[in-house]
């Protein structure tokens, strides 16, 4: 499996060898060994799957403590942009953010650290799964817009379809106020 390090301490992006031939293909999504040799979180309590039609964009969502979750994304039909925000007040690239393009047929994922906000964008009709190292409580539930105009992600698409509920999440200085990005 190729491991590539972002910029952000703790955020990578995993491309796993495809075995193809005449009757289709086979990879490895996961392999706890090796995924322990990187030093990522292993205890994976919830798999969540979404479909999503082009042009539909989820985030940014995260869990506040304790409930807090580290997750291992990728697409298993499709392809997206995801993104990852850094929301460690003590990390040097907090409020920054780094874009993955996952596609089905490439099989990459990401595993994205507790103390993150993740969102995505699908550029194509797309069923997205993963795996949560903490189960989802309603309490901790929280988020910053996708369109902050602090953060400034470009997404790769000019007029996404957004949920309602996504659409009243609060800007980044909202949730961070004593903090500049």
């Amino acid at each position: 499996m190729q491991v590539r390090q972002t910029s952000i301490q703790g955020l990578i992006e995993l491309t796993p060898r495809v075995f193809e031939d005449e009757r289709g293909h086979f990879f490895e999504s996961y392999n706890k060994p090796l995924f322990e040799s990187l030093g990522l979180p292993m205890d994976f309590v919830q798999d969540n799957q979404s479909f999503s039609t082009k042009g539909v964009l989820r985030g940014l969502h995260m869990q506040n403590q304790p409930f807090a979750q580290g997750k291992l994304v990728r697409v298993i039909s499709g392809q997206v942009l995801d993104i990852a925000v850094d929301l460690r007040p003590d990390s040097p690239t907090f409020g920054q953010y780094e874009a993955f393009l996952l596609d089905a047929k490439r099989a990459n994922m990401a595993y994205i650290p507790e103390g993150f906000a993740h969102g995505f964008v699908a550029l194509e009709d797309s069923v997205f799964s993963y795996k949560c190292t903490n189960v989802y409580n309603k309490a901790a539930e929280s988020g910053i817009i996708w369109n902050d105009p602090d953060l400034n992600i470009d997404w790769g698409i000019a007029n996404p379809i957004v949920s309602e509920k996504d659409k009243e999440l609060k800007l980044f200085r909202e949730v961070f106020p004593h903090t500049v990005v």
